[in-house]
């Protein structure tokens, strides 16, 4: 696996990033851990996740879900310190998420 330095950091990430956006919704718990399994034994270091996730719908019965997969396969792998995190927040508009606030330090 091709690895990158991650700025300035000292961490290096795989040139492949596990993307996570279906945990929870098209994806099962099981099937979430057995990817990120997969892509840790391929050598991928990098997954990606949001707050927003799963999506495709994005609906407040699930969201959230996909960290939660994630955080239940790392306290399952004990393989946190493998798994450099990506993550990201959504912008207003989904009052499930953050209670509906702006965008703000306290709020995230």
């Amino acid at each position: 696996m091709k690895m990158n330095p991650l700025g300035r950091t000292g961490l290096s990430v795989s040139e492949i990033c596990l993307g996570t956006m279906t945990f929870g919704e098209q994806n099962t718990e099981a099937e979430g851990h057995a990817q990120m399994d997969r892509a840790l034994d391929a050598g991928v270091n990098f997954f990606d996740t949001a707050e927003l996730y799963p999506t495709n719908p994005t609906r407040a019965e699930t969201q959230g879900r996909t960290e939660e997969i994630i955080g239940s396969w790392f306290r399952k792998s004990g393989k946190r310190d493998q798994i450099v995190l990506a993550s990201k927040i959504t912008g207003n508009g989904n009052a499930w998420i953050r209670d509906g606030e702006d965008i703000s330090r306290d709020s995230i």
